[in-house]
């Protein structure tokens, strides 16, 4: 089974015989003729540049056609430069149109009219031509040709079968406020969607040139923001990341605080680094030596801790065929290591490119010309199971298409996608266009008219009845908020570790924004976690965070004011663990205290009263008594790593100082603490 993408009509072209452009067929319009002919020859000398100038020499091609349509040779090469546009569905007409009057006009034109038919989900059709064409080749002599027609024949039976069971979305345009009649894409978000980066070629490009290779303005890196559910207008993100050259977006950190972007003027292109310090971008830079070599290096993306690297290259000695996905891994002191190809599971002896981890730590998505892709690019999904990456999964169809489908990324709930994509209701060109991800719940019918992604040109007869999919939220959090000074209530720069509190390990260290004090951390589920925060000439803040694996996604949002050093000032030690009933330090505490302890080498006089506290469950006298064993249990931590006794006192007040109510479990969680309060300095 196979079904058009787009509405073809059907045309009658039996009879037509093939009509030269001579005098002898055109007596009565000799200047038309010669119109004509100079058109093609204009045409002519572009389309000898080479496949990439095919789409500049139509309009000549065109106008010579509107005056004479039954040229065998001309429908040919109007059919072939369609196919190099954005609208290669228009080359059936042309292509169907050369096969009636000469089928042997040109020696590719079976397979050609093929692939107009596969782009067109006509894959009945293509397997025809393919077929037809693959058997006039000797295996021997056309070997890669040979094949290239078998790779393109897997391609229909693998889209024969992924449009069987279309998974069910709404595929939206983003709208005039974001697209223009310019070229939009390469998308890349935050993971709570509240900032949007990609590439445009728009006109007022840094420098307002164009590219002469191929008329189009330079690329350039826009952002935008998602304000109350409505996207800003798009600004250009300026100097120093964009310049007078191309420039494009590459790949995102969660937080949207570092982003990669495409340099292409060396070594067939390097990924840069960019960092976002307060309302300023730093000059792209190098990441590492360890990363880079003379070919190119493409695409990228940052592990939600941070710590590894997955990147593009087509580097040919660890490559399995093509570009490849690589990562790196970051050490202690900052270094990155030597790439490793991430493996044959996700590479192909095809091209890879266009990677994306999701903010939940585990599932890659990745475009590849490989596995059972449906035609050039199709997007897969990978889940890393116990340090092993699941066999990828095509994301399916109107999602992926018999066109290339690039650059897709996903937001942290799960539910909603954004990629680029050239359709009927789009303003010009490649636009911007979000995905939503439907739950059971809603039986429908899909008219895939609304569903047309990649190269669209023409719409949709087909009525779908689409499969009903379970859309899976992610089980992600979303830690964000502001950290400020308690006093001054001024945004706060500072570190954030992301500790693993069953392993005793920080796990990722992140840094609130400078001007704002926002940070956005996320949080994979399946883990406790702790969260420190530091500032110079602040008393450090500590949260703990229980995320269940049965948790979906969830977004938290924790404000946190940091306190000066002063005498009074008190805080929470939230990463401090006994077990129930018990005064025993468990081995979670032991960075916490570590914490403590080099906050007291620092402040060398500081004295301090250790506090411990309870809910009101039980007794008030067996309260008193565990708080104050607890507290004392700190104590005696902090003694024995060498801090002088007489700084430390400590305290239990059982239940008789609440800082939240007792009537809920949560408030008595929050109840049942340890504290620490600047005596002196």
């Amino acid at each position: 089974m196979s079904g058009s993408v787009f509405s073809q009509q059907d045309f009658d072209f039996q009879g037509i015989k093939n009509v030269e452009f001579t005098k002898d067929n055109f007596r009565a319009d000799k200047e038309g003729l010669k119109r004509a002919n100079e058109n093609i020859k204009e045409g002519d000398k572009i389309y000898e540049l080479g496949e990439f100038n095919y789409k500049y020499a139509l309009s000549y091609y065109l106008d010579a056609n509107s005056f004479n349509p039954n040229n065998d040779e001309l429908n040919y090469k109007i059919g072939k430069c369609y196919l190099h546009t954005n609208n290669k569905i228009k080359s059936i007409l042309y292509l169907e149109k050369a096969v009636t009057i000469n089928p042997k006009v040109r020696p590719d034109l079976r397979y050609l009219l093929a692939r107009g038919y596969q782009l067109n989900a006509e894959f009945d059709k293509a397997l025809f031509q393919f077929n037809s064409y693959k058997s006039d080749l000797n295996a021997k002599i056309n070997k890669e040709e040979f094949l290239e027609v078998s790779k393109r024949i897997d391609e229909c039976n693998s889209g024969i079968e992924l449009i069987k069971t279309p998974i069910r979305v709404f595929i939206d345009n983003m709208g005039k406020t974001v697209n223009s009649r310019y070229p939009e894409y390469s998308p890349f978000i935050t993971a709570d969607e509240s900032v949007l980066f990609f590439t445009a070629r728009k006109e007022n490009t840094t420098g307002g040139e164009k590219d002469q290779d191929d008329n189009g303005f330079y690329e350039d890196i826009y952002v935008c923001f998602n304000i109350n559910g409505k996207w800003t207008e798009p600004n250009n993100i300026g100097n120093p990341i964009n310049t007078e050259s191309h420039d494009a977006t590459a790949g995102l950190s969660s937080d949207g605080q570092k982003l990669f972007v495409f340099d292409g003027r060396k070594n067939g292109g390097d990924i840069l680094l960019s960092q976002l310090k307060g309302d300023s971008w730093t000059s792209p830079e190098k990441i590492d030596k360890n990363l880079y070599t003379p070919h190119r290096e493409s695409s990228a993306c940052l592990s939600p801790d941070e710590n590894t690297l997955y990147f593009v290259s087509n580097r040919p000695d660890l490559s399995l065929g093509g570009r490849d996905i690589y990562y790196s891994v970051k050490d202690d002191k900052g270094h990155w290591s030597k790439p490793i190809n991430i493996g044959p599971t996700i590479n192909t002896a095809y091209e890879e490119e266009s990677i994306f981890i999701h903010p939940d730590g585990k599932t890659l998505f990745f475009s590849s010309q490989g596995h059972n892709s449906m035609g050039g690019y199709d997007i897969f999904k990978s889940v890393n199971i116990n340090g092993e990456w699941s066999k990828p999964e095509n994301i399916g169809f109107p999602v992926n298409t018999p066109d290339d489908d690039l650059f897709f990324v996903l937001s942290a709930s799960g539910k909603r996608g954004y990629f680029a994509s050239f359709r009927p209701d789009g303003f010009g060109d490649k636009d911007l266009y979000t995905i939503t991800f439907l739950g059971p719940e809603k039986q429908m019918i899909i008219n895939t008219e609304d569903n047309l992604i990649a190269s669209v040109a023409a719409p949709v007869i087909d009525k779908v009845i689409a499969k009903t999919v379970e859309v899976q939220a992610t089980s992600t959090t979303i830690l964000k908020g502001q950290i400020t000074d308690d006093f001054a209530k001024k945004p706060i720069e500072a570190e954030i570790e992301l500790v693993d509190n069953f392993k005793g390990e920080v796990i990722a260290s992140f840094k609130s924004n400078s001007k704002t004090g926002n940070f956005l951390v996320s949080l994979p589920s399946g883990k406790n976690y702790g969260i420190a925060v530091k500032s110079e000439g602040y008393l450090f803040h500590s949260e703990n965070f229980d995320i269940p694996s049965i948790v979906g996604y969830q977004e938290i949002r924790k404000d946190i004011a940091l306190k000066n050093v002063s005498v009074g000032s008190k805080i929470v030690l939230r990463n401090i663990f006994f077990d129930f009933g018990k005064f025993t330090l468990r081995n979670e505490s032991t960075l916490e205290l570590e914490r403590l302890y080099k906050l007291l080498l620092e402040a060398a006089t500081l004295r301090i009263e250790i506090s411990g506290h309870t809910d009101n469950k039980g007794s008030a006298e067996l309260n008193r008594k565990l708080s104050e064993e607890r507290a004392k249990a700190v104590v005696d931590y902090l003694i024995q790593k060498g801090i002088d006794s007489s700084r430390l006192t400590y305290f239990g007040y059982g239940k008789d100082d609440p800082i939240e109510t007792n009537e809920t479990e949560q408030g008595r969680q929050f109840n049942r603490r340890t504290e620490f309060k600047i005596l002196s300095k």
